[in-house]
């Protein structure tokens, strides 16, 4: 006898038994301890005859998960599903189509083409919606074969039914399609199409209307009466209690009103509708909130009237968490103005009181971008700086500082009279920015200070222990004092050029110091010229997002593009037809001018404020991974860079062979092995062995500690990194050496060389008891942000928990970033080989390895080093490797192996020479472990 509920039991929990003793199993059906559910496929599609609907389901659930693991029995299936779409029950008829596109396997899927073309046009519109989608499935299996049997001409035709929500498969199927091949015109959108999807969206669920809204957005209206007919259309979504169709809904309406004259009254309507659903959304739970706040941000740089009135929402609550608190805070500067900026100013001068240190930091920073965006409070808002400064809170003081300054050289010769409060607090600091700061205003304003030389040189005793920021900025500070004070401070200025030349490692801050030296020996009328030249003033706001990118993100609102403030090509790895978008052309009637109230406090009216780069950005760095548009700041521009056009953010190699302008240099240096006529044997030289051995996962080395308990209060951490199939991950033993229990882990890392961060957070799912240990594998991506780091493979780890921050640096082996992609092409390859500068060669000597060419060779291999092609001469087995990192930088090799001999030569050549050590590192690690 067999139980009912038993066979629901063994296909809802794979290979376990339901658990039930007294219950006999068939022999065929009766588990074993170690076989597979998939070793009982035949027997499952058996039991796809029954009429029972929740078995059938369940059935068709075990076939979805394991029919790749048996292609060959799968087929079995087919004629039940056939004759299921045949079914009088509607739910059957759906189930069956739907089973069959979520089965990836080709040997069914020609037999999914005839169902699935009657489905399409099934009288019961649940089995048409489920057919809608069932089509990008299949797509996306075999796109030829849906386009050569016509279901992308019949998803079309889905466009127009008469059932909303087939209106919104068929639309989602289509996009999702589109965005797969963005050369394609699928959504052909027209103004009868428009209004069909128009019609639809009142009826169909707030998924069906997401989907619809999203394909709206993509449309651009013929003029701006359409535009307005559209928005009219779309407007009560806004009330919509799903906050997702809010946010679809504001995207579409933000898009439009490119297109609507201001004049408009209908313009001033709508401003004043946006505005409530955008507070309401504000009343959700923190996480909501944050993402709303981030959306929000970019409206509020494009249309800042649309929230002007609304400052209030944005100020802070006690209990908000502290990303929410930053976001309103960023928000509510944005938002400054003449009328508010009183109101604004109490509500920050009561954050710098609270506990929060980066709150705090935040709040007094605030106070600085208000008085550099509205001037008519600049007064009032340095007063409040000094109110601040006299609390005598230490980091309170050094913030102030910092924004104090910004605020001379916003408003020079204005406020001057405070800098004898601020350097009474110059023993106080101990930042590198607030001594940077206090240095650059005793120089600037060094002939208004009596002791300027002697504030100065009390910096100077401690020259090599400051930071390089601080250093530079000492170096301007005292040349600056001694073009204005010559005689009383000529030996301060000879001392600190020799720390600055002679005594320095640092290149940038030696080179600036020759070149003060050289100006004031054989110029001093230059030097005064340059050094003391009149600065240009700072700009309103120095964090917009460039116009370009924002509109781009306009368009993207509601996508994680608008919470990252990235565009989509910036974070989505690989990712299959990014498109760029961008906001509709203005029509002639609304290009009327900027109101005064619209535009940023103090610029003209009409244009927008200058975007200066923030300190931190790191245009000039060479490894920036970031290939999204830049968000402040000019586009680099290819002359700007002076690397003989080297591109190490990768593709640029693609040019090299198929460009139709490439000319090979006359006297390119070739290996002495290349070095035979390409006439002449080329085509032995890359006769490589057909075949590529299966990858093996690439070598990982073994578990270090990298942070001591004693250094971490009784947390040890120890770990190592892997790649596996593409995925790279920090493998952690966390073990618990005190005596209480560790809660609350979370991880994150410093900007590094490579972009590497945690591409999802530490988890610990249990309380790490004393003297507990636990494993955790953390994945990493490689789109964090850049700064390139000494050395190249350095790591700098924070890991917090309900005890403390802790802090750590770790070596990570390059071969994890190298990518599956790797092998070059044979042709390209010569070429590339040719193409880079003999100087950039390094060659380095691998000891102690006796390995045959073959063994080398599929040991690389393993850790995506590829042979391109192989030889033997004179004895010498040559291989010529290639391998690319994940930001797209192209290493090629030659490796020399004399047989019987356990050392071997390595030759690199790089665009950027500065990875070769690393690579050579890595190549030792692999072939010696």
């Amino acid at each position: 006898m067999v139980c009912a509920p038993c066979m629901p039991c063994w296909f809802l929990l794979g290979a376990r038994a339901c658990g039930e003793s007294s219950v006999n199993h068939p022999a065929s059906l009766r588990p074993s301890r170690t076989s597979s559910p998939s070793a009982l496929f035949p027997d499952v599609v058996n039991c796809m005859q029954t009429d029972n609907l929740e078995l059938k389901k369940l059935v068709y659930l075990y076939l979805m998960n394991y029919a790749k693991s048996q292609p060959d029995m799968a087929i079995m299936a087919v004629n039940t599903f056939v004759k299921d779409c045949e079914d009088p029950n509607p739910l059957i008829r759906a189930l069956a189509v739907r089973t069959m596109g979520c089965i990836r396997v080709d040997k069914i899927t020609e037999y999914l083409c005839e169902p699935l073309r009657k489905c399409l046009k099934d009288e019961d519109p649940y089995v048409r919606k489920t057919a809608a989608v069932c089509v990008a499935k299949l797509h996306d299996i075999n796109a030829q074969l849906v386009e050569d049997q016509g279901f992308l001409d019949t998803l079309k035709d889905l466009i127009s039914d008469s059932n909303p929500m087939v209106v919104a498969n068929a639309v989602a199927a289509l996009s999702e399609i589109a965005e797969s091949h963005p050369s394609s015109n699928l959504l052909d959108l027209n103004p009868q199409s428009i209004n069909k999807l128009l019609t639809a969206l009142n009826e169909c669920t707030e998924w069906g209307q997401i989907f619809i809204l999203d394909c709206l957005a993509n449309y651009t209206p013929k003029d701006d009466r359409e535009a307005q007919s559209i928005c009219e259309r779309v407007t009560p979504r806004l009330s919509h209690a799903n906050s997702a169709v809010v946010l679809s809904a504001v995207k579409v309406l933000m898009k439009f009103m490119e297109m609507l004259s201001k004049d408009l009254d209908y313009y001033g309507t709508l401003l004043k509708k946006l505005a409530p659903p955008l507070v309401t959304l504000l009343s959700a739970e923190p996480e909501l909130q944050y993402v709303a706040l981030r959306n929000i941000n970019l409206i509020v740089q494009k249309r800042p009237e649309i929230l002007k009135h609304e400052m209030k929402v944005f100020f802070v609550k006690y209990n908000d968490p502290i990303y929410v608190k930053l976001e309103k805070l960023d928000i509510m500067i944005r938002l400054a103005s003449q009328a508010n900026i009183a109101q604004v100013l109490a509500e920050l001068k009561e954050y710098a009181t609270e506990v929060d240190v980066d709150f705090v930091r935040k709040a007094v920073r605030a106070i600085g971008r208000c008085a550099i965006k509205v001037e008519q409070s600049a007064e009032r808002c340095v007063s409040t700086l000094l109110d601040l400064i006299q609390t005598k809170v230490n980091y309170v003081v050094q913030e102030a500082i910092v924004v104090i300054k910004d605020i001379f050289r916003k408003y020079p010769n204005k406020y001057e009279s405070v800098i004898a409060t601020l350097c009474e607090n110059l023993d106080s600091l101990d930042e590198p920015e607030a001594r940077a700061a206090m240095i650059w205003i005793v120089g600037e304003y060094a002939e208004r200070i009596d002791n300027a030389d002697e504030l100065l040189e009390s910096f100077l005793e401690g020259f090599h222990d400051e930071s390089t920021q601080v250093q530079l900025q000492l170096l301007t500070g005292i040349v600056k004092l001694f073009l204005k004070k010559p005689t009383e401070t000529q030996e301060l200025v000879q001392q600190v050029l020799s720390l600055a030349t002679q005594d320095s490692d640092n290149p940038d801050l030696r080179d600036r110091g020759y070149i003060y030296w050289r100006l004031l020996s054989t110029d001093p009328v230059a030097a005064k010229e340059v050094v003391l030249a009149e600065k240009p003033l700072i700009s309103e706001e120095t964090d917009l997002i460039e116009p370009t990118l924002l509109d781009e993100l306009i368009c993207y609102i509601g996508t994680l593009a608008s919470v990252y403030h990235k565009p989509p090509s910036a974070f989505v790895e690989g990712g299959r037809g990014v498109v760029h978008k961008s906001l509709p052309p203005r029509t002639a009637s609304s290009e009327s001018a900027e109101s005064p109230e619209t535009a940023p406090a103090g610029a003209p009216p009409g244009e927008q404020p200058d975007v200066i780069p923030a300190q931190g950005d790191l245009l000039g760095d060479l490894l920036n991974l970031d290939l999204g548009p830049p968000v402040s700041g000019p586009p680099l521009t290819t002359s700007s860079v002076q690397m003989g056009a080297v591109d190490l953010l990768g593709g640029g190699l693609d040019s090299l062979i198929g460009g139709t302008n490439f000319v090979a240099p006359p006297t390119a240096a070739v290996p002495a092995s290349l070095g035979a006529p390409i006439g002449s044997g080329l085509s032995d030289l890359f006769d490589l062995t057909s075949g590529v051995g299966t990858l093996s996962g690439s070598y990982v080395a073994p578990k270090a500690v990298w942070l001591p308990a004693m250094k971490a209060k009784g947390l040890e951490i120890s770990g190592t990194f892997t790649r596996q199939v593409g995925s790279i991950s920090m493998d952690l033993q966390l073990t618990n050496k005190a005596l209480q229990v560790m809660t609350d882990f979370a991880i994150q890392f410093n900007r590094n060389s490579f972009g590497l961060a945690p591409a999802a957070p530490l988890q610990v799912h249990a309380p790490l008891s004393p003297n507990q240990t636990v494993e955790i594998s953390l994945p990493l991506s490689t789109v964090g942000s850049v700064m390139k780091m000494e050395p190249l493979n350095n790591l700098q780890v924070a890991v917090k928990n309900n005890i403390d921050v802790f802090y750590f640096s770790t070596l990570y082996p390059l071969h994890i970033l190298f990518v599956e992609d790797g092998k070059m092409d044979r042709q390209m390859f010569l070429a590339t080989w040719k193409d880079i500068p003999n100087e950039n060669e390094a060659q380095f000597q691998i000891r102690d390895c006796p390995l045959n060419a073959e063994a080398v060779s599929s040991k690389l291999q393993s850790s995506n080093i590829f042979t391109v092609a192989k030889r033997n001469v004179e004895g010498q087995d040559m291989l010529y490797q290639s391998l690319k990192l994940t930001n797209g930088i192209w290493v090629l090799a030659e490796l020399r192996i004399q047989p019987g001999n356990p050392s071997c030569t390595l030759s690199l050549k790089c665009r950027a020479p500065e990875v070769s050590q690393h690579v050579y590192q890595a190549y030792e690690t692999i072939l010696k472990n």
